[in-house]
């Protein structure tokens, strides 16, 4: 059994992972800003703290140490340093929920080498000063340059699953069924995508296997944008009406100039079997779909 800090989760993919985690036997606190509640009743030790306090954080974990932390909830350089500060010395490793995001999209397929935090130039900051992705580039910088622990950077694409809070997935699905216009920039583009309890697998893989450093996961096989919309199509009977110059309104969440997908071959070699893309997405944007109205 493993002591276990999870920053983050108590909905999608980090609630997914701390039910493994329990499945597994281990005892895991988790630490929210309670926004979202504790569905896990007394299985789980909930600490209420704003992990951008640092002395809040600091306080909250004080005189305790874990044998792996999950940070699902870090978008900053600040909040990397304050974490660094805060555990260096009482954690044995660190997995953190980076993202795809950290490549520029250029047409061409990522591999973990194409983003280097470890000579990356830091400028702190909160989450406010940066865009998402810059926001998580700084952080593995940050973590990369004053953790005293191992650490992870899970790169996931979109997350994909019936209980999406950001919901980009089913944006597309009501859109089309309301026959409401989705603006596009490149029909042709690809993309990598995840469901939501690979990405939850992951994370516990992450933490039990011999990984350090920045690693890829996405689900096997990419697909074009014009290739889902084709799905949603099928599957709620509509045809949807694009426009290649949509306002923000309207505007796709997937909307991209260039493909933008990457390589899993890093954790393949590393021993994690992912599913298969074509396998679920159909399956699972008919499941969205049967729920609309």
């Amino acid at each position: 059994m493993k002591n276990i800090l999870v920053l983050g989760g108590t909905r999608f993919f980090g609630r997914k992972l701390v039910e493994l985690l329990l499945e597994s036997g281990h005892h895991v606190t988790v630490v929210t800003r309670g926004q979202s509640g504790n569905p896990f009743g007394g299985k789980v030790e909930h600490l209420l703290v704003n992990r951008s306090n640092k002395e809040e954080l600091a306080k909250s974990v004080e005189g305790r140490s874990f044998d792996i932390v999950y940070d699902n909830i870090c978008y900053s350089p600040n909040d990397a340093k304050a974490f660094c500060e805060v555990f260096n010395g009482k954690i044995g490793k660190l997995v953190f929920t980076s993202t795809m995001a950290v490549y520029e999209a250029d047409g061409n397929k990522k591999v973990e080498s194409d983003f280097d935090p470890y000579h990356y130039e830091i400028r702190m900051g909160n989450s406010s000063d940066f865009t998402y992705g810059e926001g998580k580039r700084q952080a593995e910088a940050v973590f990369y340059k004053y953790a005293q622990f191992p650490v992870v950077a899970v790169r996931f694409p979109i997350v994909m699953g019936t209980d999406d809070y950001t919901r980009r997935l089913h944006f597309h699905i009501e859109r089309i069924a309301n026959e409401d216009p989705i603006g596009f920039l490149n029909m042709k583009a690809e993309m990598s995508f995840i469901q939501a309890v690979e990405a939850a697998k992951f994370l516990a893989w992450a933490g039990r296997a011999e990984v350090s450093g920045p690693i890829n996961a996405t689900a096997n096989g990419k697909i074009s944008l014009f290739e889902l919309i084709k799905l949603i199509e099928t599957a709620v009977g509509k045809q949807a009406r694009i426009s290649l110059v949509g306002n923000d309104e309207i505007r796709s969440p997937y909307a991209i100039p260039v493909s933008w997908y990457m390589s899993n071959d890093k954790a393949t070699n590393s021993g994690f079997q992912f599913t298969n893309l074509h396998d679920w997405l159909k399956p699972l944007i008919e499941k969205i779909a049967s729920n609309i109205g």
